[in-house]
């Protein structure tokens, strides 16, 4: 299995990992099946995206796509991170090898279900 240089550098050195202080919302996701599982923390301002930070415990792949996926939505409006795509950070990490292409799921999937909780508050 070999990763691209992107996964390898968000892996080693992840983006925005840790929890920042008194977030407007946090939501927690998992995948059953691989037992990776990710806790987003966000604070919004104007309806942008102002920090993002996640505690994770996954495979490589998971780390790098939870830290791709808060690099792509920070500073954006949460009406466009929404629509943020497994292909979308897939490709911002140079791809994924096929049995860990699941984990952009991860990313995705957390991103959507916070910013859907940030709403019904």
């Amino acid at each position: 299995m070999e990763y691209s240089e992107k996964v390898i550098e968000h892996f080693m050195c992840p983006q925005n990992c840790g929890r920042i202080a008194n977030p407007d919302v946090s939501y927690a996701y998992g995948d059953p099946g691989c037992g990776d599982a990710v806790i987003f923390f966000m604070k919004v301002q104007d309806n942008i995206i102002e920090d993002i930070s996640y505690l994770i415990y996954g495979c490589s792949a998971a780390v790098a796509s939870a830290s791709m996926a808060s690099v792509l939505v920070k500073g954006r409006t949460l009406a466009d991170a929404i629509n943020i795509t497994e292909k979308e950070i897939e490709d911002a990490l140079g791809g994924l090898p096929e049995s860990k292409k699941h984990c952009s799921n991860l990313g995705a999937g957390a991103i959507k279900g916070l910013i859907k909780k940030f709403y019904s508050i």
